[in-house]
């Protein structure tokens, strides 16, 4: 639920910019409002989920999650689907480290852990590759308010289910709200430059001031963190190399998945004149081998060890980036299908690696944070895409889709992908037990 509510609507967003009669700006917080505050509230969910216990905190975050989705469904305007778009996301950021806290709490032996985080993986990774198909089918058919209807079932169906879930135990996890509330200033003041700075002009008064309120944030961040006996995010934990490599990898893959989609969406639609269905459909091929390459990920990574696995899937996800370079017009839409599947296969391989790297790295007290600040950093990775990808793929008058844009977009972040390899070969240790 909380993937699709990603890449479904980024094919939904033609749809949504018809019936809502919003602009690019718009559109890019229809996406941002949701990422954002998954990431900002990700880093106290951590927290929360250790000291409700997980499994409280879960049902929470999906009965939260599924009455946003209703909200979201019954929007009037483009303003009211963003405000119902924050609290879907506050309610996703409860979910995601609860979830990934119950499956450490379940497995103990690091094999058997790191299968059942592939498997985890998978669900939310067939999800965004799935995600696009879903979304056109939906917004072509009874409408793009189905995108979000569709989670009301899947949420009633998930809550029934946890009933047959033990009981989680609870920790101590003091909550950070001072450096939370950082956090939030500081990512919302960040989208807020890089959104409007590509449309209004990076030099005006609204953008400069919203980046000095994001440095303002992300200042009053680290001194809270630093002043705070229990702080939610301990800085000396970002020091350990296992711990940080896996975080930045997670931020590098998330904004080439989730960028990536943007701009295919828009390009599909605006550029080639395609239909939500078939926008969607073209993605089909990269969802197909999305969930067999996450679930083949850790046993390449148990015969070679995790740091190939990773470097390779990193590496091969900047091809993916560099191969739609040549993309035009007039680009068979054969060649178009094929480029995709790198895109899918190379954050399928590294994922899982990575995610396990990491849960392996810290003490079992701290899981909930560790998860939690790997997903905040996955999903800012996917708004700052969006946000700073949305600013340059833009035409003129701040309306319709630059091809060039989406040049400029790419090949960025194809750099950003080949410096976190070599930075995770360098740095990760190497053999085939870690």
């Amino acid at each position: 639920m909380i993937s699709v509510d990603v890449s479904a609507v980024n094919i939904a967003l033609p749809s949504i910019r018809s019936s809502l009669h919003s602009g690019m700006t718009g559109l890019q917080w229809v996406v941002d409002a949701y990422t954002l505050m998954l990431a900002a509230l990700m880093l106290s969910a951590g927290a929360l989920a250790d000291r409700a216990g997980a499994r409280r905190a879960y049902g929470w975050g999906v009965a939260l999650f599924t009455a946003a989705s209703l909200a979201c469904a019954a929007a009037p305007g483009i303003g009211t689907l963003i405000g119902a778009r924050v609290a879907q996301g506050a309610a996703a950021a409860i979910v995601v480290p609860a979830s990934l806290a119950l499956i450490r709490q379940t497995y103990e032996e690091p094999r058997q852990r790191a299968r059942a985080i592939a498997l985890w993986t998978v669900g939310g990774s067939l999800a965004m590759g799935a995600g696009p198909v879903l979304g056109g089918l939906l917004s072509e058919g009874p409408g793009w308010r189905a995108v979000f209807l569709i989670n009301l079932p899947i949420g009633a169906v998930t809550l029934a289910l946890l009933t047959r879930v033990p009981r989680s135990p609870r920790r101590p996890a003091p909550l950070d709200m001072w450096g939370q509330a950082t956090a939030v200033v500081a990512l919302a003041g960040l989208a807020f430059a890089v959104i409007e700075g590509g449309h209004a002009g990076w030099t005006t008064l609204p953008v400069l001031g919203s980046a000095l309120v994001a440095v303002a944030g992300a200042v009053g961040f680290a001194v809270a963190e630093r002043r705070q006996r229990a702080p939610m995010v301990p800085l000396g934990m970002l020091r350990d190399r296992f711990v940080a490599v896996p975080l930045m990898l997670g931020f590098a893959i998330n904004a080439a998945f989730y960028g990536g989609i943007f701009l295919l969406g828009l390009y599909y639609q605006e550029l080639r004149g395609m239909s939500g269905v078939q926008a969607g459909l073209m993605f089909a091929p990269m969802a197909a081998v999305i969930s067999g390459t996450n679930l083949l990920s850790p046993r390449l990574a148990e015969r070679f060890g995790r740091r190939p696995v990773i470097v390779v899937g990193q590496l091969i996800m900047a091809v993916a980036m560099l191969a739609m370079l040549p993309l035009a017009a007039d680009t068979p839409v054969w060649l178009v299908l094929v480029l995709l599947i790198p895109l899918g296969i190379g954050g399928a391989l590294s994922v899982p690696a990575f995610t396990a790297q990491l849960m392996d790295a810290v003490p079992g007290e701290r899981v909930g944070t560790a998860s939690g600040l790997l997903n905040a950093l996955r999903q800012t990775g996917g708004a700052l895409a969006v946000a700073a990808f949305g600013a340059l793929a833009t035409g003129d008058g701040g309306t319709g889709f630059s091809l060039s844009g989406m040049h400029v977009s790419v090949a960025a972040e194809a750099v950003v992908l080949v410096v976190t390899a070599a930075a995770a070969w360098v740095l990760l240790p190497s053999g085939r037990r870690d």
